[in-house]
């Protein structure tokens, strides 16, 4: 991920938001969890600008959407705490973020948050189609899983 390539996923995103005529806030990382590029959207609750970055970084850090990861650790209270506390906050068990892949290595993730869960996860697909059109279909298939030991050894 580099900041190219995280402003135009920001900028396409924010396009798609745009047309659904809902105000948000967009956040791109790169695989270490960093923030590349963000917009929050006039008219966006600043909060929301932290929960975009969250989703953001939980794509990136499982490699997954975020509503995936979150269908692996429902129930899960103990290991979704956990794990919230030791990223300060920064996994987001809701929709609205996906990985970034190029050339079929994970790159970074792009979140964003201000519309309906639905909503948020229209935009990032949308934005990850738009800019990196041969990615968007479908991820590598090494990325089928959670990372070894995750999902079987989470209390």
């Amino acid at each position: 991920m580099n900041l190219d390539l995280g402003t135009a996923l920001v900028s396409a995103a924010r396009a798609e938001a745009m047309s659904l005529g809902v105000p948000m806030a967009i956040a791109v990382v790169d695989t270490g969890g960093a923030l590349v590029a963000f917009a929050r959207m006039d008219g966006t609750p600043f909060p929301l600008a932290e929960v975009a970055i969250g989703k953001a970084y939980t794509a990136a850090a499982f490699a997954r959407p975020s509503a995936e990861v979150a269908e692996v650790f429902a129930g899960r209270v103990q290991f979704t705490t956990s794990i919230s506390v030791a990223t300060d906050g920064r996994v987001m068990f809701s929709k609205g973020g996906v990985p970034v892949f190029a050339d079929g290595a994970l790159i970074g993730g792009i979140g964003a948050s201000g519309g309906t869960g639905q909503q948020d996860l229209t935009v990032v697909e949308a934005a990850v189609a738009s800019v990196l059109p041969t990615e968007a279909t479908s991820l590598p298939t090494e990325a089928t899983s959670l990372p070894a030991g995750v999902a079987s050894s989470a209390h």
